[in-house]
């Protein structure tokens, strides 16, 4: 077999969304002719493990480990914060507005750490990786970002060595949500501009999630972007014959949910018609699975529901597939933020393979609207739209007295995460010929 490195911050026993993409591509790649070599920090900053998550690693696959710096550590002391506390992206703060000294670490983050905090890994990374090319075949490599420091390491060996080489944005770099937040002096941001379009051009091929991501990066590169989505892997979702529905008119959030996809439209609905009808209000149920921002708490207090919510931290990837497949409906609020209309996250196409009704969140026009309209498996509404966002909760309400809260999901087979290991063997085959 042909061999690809794979270069990713993210791998088992990691857990959270990031962990997903390049271990389930990993998971297929051997099925299409190239055996996956994984380098990978082997002390990263990322306080959630699942080791749940350690079956798809396939059979004696090579993962090469060396240790990262990285200055969270430091920031966590600073902000006196707990050593297991999540860091977010960008030292962006969630709920509530930035003290004096978290918007001191954001200038600093944004300002110095170029293109991130993982910056300190790439030259001991490229150093360590042009020993193990010397003695070892490697016919292509691919970077993952973000972090998009895992670019500049794959850059370097493509300099030194000429290798083949996909850079993989599964978010994007100076068009990302936040990076207005990022305080950035005119020097830095020419500085991420400058890296990007460098990452953009040298590639032999770029790959993104979404057709909007794809189009964008385009334009700052010039060139052609191939769009290979995130997926479901169809093995999560073999259940037995006895699994049930849980109970109750249930909206389910799975996944973070910060302030910025905080959909108050929705609780200012649903606290309305709690109070306009008695018996939606005894069936309702509003239940978070996985990293949630007070705000959204605050929200449901505000309305009158905080009684109907329930909570939970977060559970093993294999569970919570599970759950997703046992939800009447799965609750998709997108960012509220410019540049969304590219947000395709990995929990889309799990939800697309759970088969229950997906009430959506965002842009009616972009691109998770589309898929939901192709896919039959749910709608999308405006983040502001009162009437619209009453009208469809109502439609599933009678839809879940009648015991008819189901949906036909059709054409989510390309999006499995075999399928689209497949189509990037073929653009490996290409930049290899």
């Amino acid at each position: 077999m042909k061999k690809v490195l794979i270069i990713t911050y993210y791998w088992p026993p990691t857990g959270g969304a990031g962990v997903q993409r390049w271990l389930k591509f990993s998971k297929y790649f051997r099925k299409f002719g190239w055996e996956p070599i994984i380098y990978t920090p082997s002390n990263p900053d990322f306080p959630i493990n699942d080791d749940t998550l350690l079956k798809d690693i396939p059979t004696d696959l090579i993962v090469l480990k060396t240790q990262i710096t990285e200055p969270y550590d430091i920031y966590r002391k600073i902000m006196r914060k707990k050593k297991t506390e999540t860091v977010n992206q960008g030292f962006l703060s969630e709920g509530k507005e930035n003290t004096l000294m978290q918007s001191a670490m954001i200038w600093v983050r944004g300002n110095f750490f170029i293109p991130d905090a993982r910056k300190f890994w790439i030259k001991p990374s490229i150093s360590y990786l042009s020993d193990y090319i010397k003695e070892h075949k490697i016919d292509a490599v691919i970077s993952t970002g973000p972090p998009h420091s895992m670019h500049l390491i794959a850059m370097g060996l493509k300099q030194k060595f000429n290798i083949p080489w996909i850079a993989d944005f599964r978010d994007p770099w100076t068009q990302i949500d936040f990076y207005s937040q990022l305080k950035l002096t005119s020097w830095a941001d020419n500085k991420h501009k400058k890296l990007e379009r460098q990452v953009l051009t040298q590639a032999n091929k770029v790959v993104t999630v979404s057709p909007t991501c794809g189009t964008d990066l385009e334009k700052l590169g010039n060139r052609k972007v191939e769009v290979i989505t995130n997926g479901f892997d169809t093995d999560d979702f073999k259940f037995g014959s006895d699994l049930k529905t849980l109970d109750g008119f249930l909206f389910h959030h799975i996944g973070a949910l910060n302030k910025d996809r905080n959909p108050y439209t929705l609780w200012k609905v649903l606290g309305d018609l709690c109070k306009e009808h008695a018996d939606l209000k005894k069936d309702l149920v509003i239940k978070f699975t996985g990293k949630t921002d007070a705000i959204a708490f605050e929200s449901l207090k505000q309305h009158g529901i905080i009684d109907n919510a329930q909570k939970t931290d977060y559970l093993p990837h294999s569970e919570v597939v599970k759950l997703m497949a046992q939800s009447p409906v799965l609750l998709l609020p997108l960012n509220n933020t410019p540049n969304n209309a590219g947000v395709l996250s990995g929990k889309l196409f799990e939800y697309l393979a759970a088969k229950r009704p997906i009430f959506g969140i965002g842009l009616p026009d972009a691109d998770a609207a589309n898929i939901l309209k192709i896919t039959q498996a749910g709608i999308m509404v405006h983040f502001d739209d009162y009437e619209g966002t009453k009208k469809n909760v109502l439609d599933l309400y009678q839809k879940y007295k009648a015991n008819q809260l189901f949906i036909n999901s059709s054409s989510i087979d390309k999006y499995s995460r075999e399928n689209c290991a497949k189509d990037y063997a073929t653009l490996l085959n290409e930049i290899t010929k």
